[in-house]
C-alpha cells in the first residue's frame, strides 16, 4: 500500500490497464476516483444496511449479518483494497461531507442494532458508540493484512470476525456464571489461592 498521495493517476491507470487518457475520461482527477471508491462502498453497504433492517431478525442476528457482509464486500467485493480506508481528510470539504454523510448513517444504523441487543438484554452493558468503532476498526483493518490470493476463505474470515464481535458483547447466561462460580478454586483466609493438598483436601 503506497498511499493515497504517493500513487499517481500514471500508477492507477496502469493497475487498471488502461491508458492515462482513458483513466481522464471518467474522472476529472485522483480526487473524484477516490471520492468514488468511498461512494461507492458505502452505497453498497447501505443496500446491505436495508436489507437486515428489513428482516424481522433479532439484534444479534442483524449485528452478525452486519458484520458479515462488511467483511464479505472488503474481502470479495474490493478484494482487500485499501483505498476505502484511507482517511476521507484527503477528500475536498464538499466531497468530505458527502462521505462522512453517508458514514454516518451506516454508523448511526449499527449503534441502533447493539443499542437494541443491550435494551433486549442479549447484549451486556457497554459503551454503544465505543463498541461500534471497535467493530468497524477491526474491520476497516482487513486490507492491511488481507491478500485476495491467499488461502484464507473471505467467508470465513466474515463469519469469524461475527463470531469475534457479536459472541463478545453477549450477556453471559445466569447458567454459565453459576458453572464458573462453582470451579473457582478455593482462597485461603489470607486473600491467596490456595493450593497443593490442603485446598482440595486429599493428599
Amino acid at each position: 500500500m503506497r498511499g493515497y498521495h504517493a500513487t499517481s493517476v500514471d500508477d492507477i491507470a496502469q493497475a487498471l490497464r488502461m491508458t492515462k487518457g482513458s483513466l481522464y475520461y471518467y474522472f476529472k482527477n485522483k480526487e473524484e476516483i477516490l471520492y468514488v471508491c468511498h461512494d461507492h462502498t458505502l452505497d453498497l453497504l447501505l443496500r446491505a444496511l436495508r436489507d437486515i433492517q428489513a428482516g424481522d431478525e433479532s439484534a444479534q442476528d442483524k449485528l452478525r449479518s452486519v458484520v458479515i457482509a462488511f467483511v464479505m464486500l472488503m474481502t470479495e467485493e474490493l478484494h482487500g483494497t485499501a483505498a476505502v480506508t484511507l482517511d476521507v481528510k484527503e477528500l475536498s470539504p464538499p466531497l468530505r461531507r458527502k462521505i462522512t454523510a453517508k458514514r454516518d448513517r451506516f454508523d448511526r444504523a449499527v449503534r441502533r442494532i447493539i443499542r437494541q441487543g443491550v435494551d433486549e438484554g442479549v447484549f451486556r452493558s457497554l459503551d454503544v458508540k465505543f463498541t461500534t468503532f471497535a467493530i468497524m476498526g477491526g474491520i476497516n483493518w482487513i486490507p492491511h493484512w488481507f491478500d485476495p490470493k491467499g488461502k484464507a476463505d473471505a467467508r470465513a474470515i466474515a463469519v469469524a470476525f461475527a463470531d469475534f464481535f457479536v459472541h463478545g458483547l453477549l450477556r453471559a447466561p445466569a447458567t454459565v456464571t453459576k458453572l464458573a462460580a462453582s470451579r473457582r478454586r478455593p482462597v485461603d483466609s489470607s486473600g491467596l489461592l490456595a493450593v497443593g493438598p490442603a485446598a482440595t483436601g486429599t493428599r
